[in-house]
């Protein structure tokens, strides 16, 4: 199948909303425009689909490759739909120092699963990252942007079960 006719089979198998065509065409013609295009897709679903990625190709008339070479360089960019619960584990010097490399292990060992992984059941996502901003309360680790900080290892089955809790609550 030609790239064209698997971007098109793409394309038609998710619908972007109104707001976000609008915006990719809004930005159509502006320098910078798949940084920024990217950025927002991002934000809408929370990572990058793939068939995006082909209407988002398609739409700036780009090369795919071109806009998986940005995906893939860039950290920030995912590709796979995180967890409900999207847990970063701040790695960056203090919070390294402190024990941030204890707290991820800890939580790779409860949740069953690696960096940049969802656990089966699609509450929880891991990713390390370099600096959260709080090294005054190394080590740190945020849920969804809510900061977690002065952490020991054993604090973390409490925080896994807080937010266990909250999402079956949640249905």
């Amino acid at each position: 199948m030609s790239e064209t006719n698997e971007s098109t089979a793409a394309a038609t198998a998710m619908q972007m909303p109104p707001e976000l065509l609008d915006y990719i065409n809004e930005w159509k013609t502006r320098p910078g425009n798949l940084i920024m295009v990217l950025h927002r897709v991002q934000e809408h679903y929370g990572y990058v689909p793939r068939e995006v990625a082909f209407q988002v190709a398609d739409i700036l008339g780009i090369p795919l490759a071109k806009v998986y070479g940005v995906l893939t360089f860039y950290h920030y960019f995912k590709l796979k739909k995180p967890g409900k619960f999207k847990i970063a584990v701040c790695l960056g010097t203090a919070c390294y120092l402190k024990g941030g490399g204890d707290l991820l292990a800890e939580l790779e060992s409860q949740l069953g699963v690696g960096v940049n992984q969802v656990t089966p059941d699609g509450l929880f996502s891991i990713e390390a990252v370099r600096c959260v901003g709080c090294c005054g309360l190394a080590p740190v680790l945020s849920v969804n942007g809510t900061v977690h900080g002065s952490l020991k290892k054993a604090d973390i089955a409490d925080i896994v079960q807080h937010y266990r809790e909250q999402g079956v609550a949640e249905g």
